[in-house]
């Protein structure tokens, strides 16, 4: 029934965070057209978390060691935004975009769904 997913991300500077992602973050893509890059993600989750607010989605990125990814990414010219956090679920940092926007990545503690 579902084949896969299709993640969208709004950016002031689509041209720099596909260059990001591209060169950075080595993802794999398909060009859709005229430089349009649709990018190759790795396995996926989706967790259902209860909220007192409004409903809303939130994407990250997964990593099996956060230290060493953080460390990789930042000798590519990633931008580290604010400290390492550790949390029952797993370990927390961000990155952020060339447009500003930020883009979490966590190393999990919990069971894996895929793989």
């Amino acid at each position: 029934m579902i084949t896969g997913t299709h993640v969208i991300l709004y950016s002031k500077n689509a041209a720099a965070d596909r260059e990001f992602l591209r060169d950075v973050l080595e993802l794999g893509h398909v060009d859709a057209g005229e430089g349009w890059l649709i990018f190759r993600l790795p396995p996926t989750e989706i967790a259902v978390h209860p909220t007192g607010g409004e409903p809303h989605q939130e994407f990250y990125l997964m990593c099996d060691d956060l230290d060493d990814t953080v460390r990789q990414l930042t000798e590519k010219g990633a931008e580290v935004d604010g400290e390492i956090t550790t949390a029952s679920w797993g370990t927390r940092a961000s990155i952020r975009l060339p447009s500003g926007s930020v883009l979490p990545l966590y190393q999990p503690r919990h069971p894996l769904a895929h793989g």
